[in-house]
């Protein structure tokens, strides 16, 4: 009789193991996990991706900036779930951004390519910014812009003088120098350069008319010791007023990148700000203050800073209505959290409860070490999906990628 008491129990709690990891795989199943584009030898390195139909074929896309390979290359969906690689240009030395835009308005898409020339710290002018010129073939040839300049982390294209025609602006991150500018095209392959700030650390930028006046303004984020956020507001002609929006006073901070969003959806574009840097430590390291952050547009160039959630070694956040509740959520990812802990995260979603108060949930704890985030509807089933890419620049080696598809399965859960 004991036994089979025991027996029973045995059973009943074996059911329960198996029902908890069934519930625990449908909680993980929250994206589908799909490696796209080339494999891969070496622990990957990429800096920015992009989700575009590059081809404009009607499918998604993805183009990659490989530091790696020094590449810079499309992954191309024909037909839809079917992806190829193809490379767009080799010998790009330390490829840190990528932007498609149509330079030329001649109807198909280039691809604007910020170079560092390397990825460590160096005060060397080994940077560079270049066009990859699409011919209409998918054919792409490389015109230089500016070059011999100081580490360029990103570049982005659009009409700041408003003359028709589009320039470049330019984040030179450097190591102790560095440099923002607007590098106004002149017509017929000339260009001249007009700094605007002397820092060094510049992350990124966005470019977007955010005081609604018809003119583009520049959004940047500098890191090092300054851990700063500023806004260049245009006055239309490419002059330019700075106005700090946001500084920190921890050295340490390790901003990371912004992205612009309207968050709170009230008609403006917020500043969504990660700060998980860790590239100066020796390892890499989380930090208690990692995490991701919103700067609340006030209007009048006044910016509030507000916390969302923790991450440590946060890089990327991206936003979207993900459980489709009518208020915009937020994934993030982490390049530097603690990867000798099997639990630490590097991709979480942070739901919003339509009150700007965001609950963290955990999506997924491999791969290690995602830098490179970007969002779309790749299989055209009306749900946002995910596309990541890897920077395995340090130990461990053990749960790699280098570029993911994270298929939405959200309404397959509910």
């Amino acid at each position: 009789m004991i036994r089979q008491k025991f027996i029973i129990l045995l059973v009943l709690g074996i059911a329960l193991f198996f029902f908890a990891c069934e519930n625990e795989t449908q909680v993980s199943g929250m994206f589908i996990k799909t490696a796209i584009g080339n494999a891969f030898d070496e622990p990957p390195k990429v800096t920015n991706i992009e989700a575009v139909d590059l081809d404009q074929d009607g499918l998604l896309d993805v183009v990659v900036a490989d530091a790696l390979n020094n590449t810079v290359s499309w992954i191309r969906q024909n037909p839809i779930g079917v992806y190829q690689e193809i490379i767009c240009a080799g010998n790009v030395l330390a490829p840190s951004h990528v932007q498609t835009i149509d330079f030329e308005d001649d109807g198909d898409l280039d691809i604007v390519v910020s170079l560092l020339g390397m990825i460590l710290p160096n005060n060397a002018k080994i940077g560079s910014v270049i066009l990859l010129e699409n011919d209409g073939n998918m054919n792409f040839s490389r015109i230089n812009i500016i070059e011999n300049v100081y580490r360029v982390s990103d570049a982005r294209a659009a009409d700041i003088d408003g003359d028709g025609d589009k320039d470049f602006v330019a984040i030179q991150f450097g190591y102790v120098d560095g440099e923002t500018c607007w590098i106004e095209n002149l017509g017929d392959g000339n260009f001249i350069n007009h700094p605007l700030q002397n820092l060094a650390g510049g992350i990124n930028c966005e470019v977007a008319d955010i005081d609604n006046d018809s003119d583009e303004d520049i959004i940047t984020v500098v890191s090092q010791q300054w851990e700063e956020v500023y806004l260049f507001l245009n006055d239309g002609t490419g002059h330019f007023t700075s106005h700090l929006i946001n500084g920190i006073g921890n050295e340490d901070f390790g901003s990371s990148g912004i992205s612009l969003s309207d968050l709170d959806m009230d008609g403006d574009l917020d500043i969504l700000y990660t700060n998980g840097d860790a590239f100066d430590y020796v390892p890499p390291a989380p930090k208690p203050w990692h995490g991701i952050n919103w700067l609340e547009n006030k209007s009048n160039y006044k910016f509030e800073f507000k916390r969302i959630g923790a991450l440590g070694g946060a890089y990327n956040a991206k936003s979207f209505d993900y459980d489709h509740d009518g208020d915009m959520d937020v994934i993030a990812v982490s390049t530097f959290n603690a990867w000798d802990d099997p639990t630490a995260q590097s991709m979480i979603w942070l739901e919003n409860d339509g009150k700007m108060n965001f609950l963290s949930h955990n999506i997924s704890a491999t791969p290690t070490h995602i830098l490179a985030l970007d969002i779309g509807d790749f299989n055209q089933d009306g749900e946002i999906d995910l596309v990541t890419g890897g920077m395995h620049v340090q130990p461990p080696f053990e749960n790699m990628a280098r570029i993911l598809l994270w298929q939405n399965n959200y309404l397959k859960l509910k």
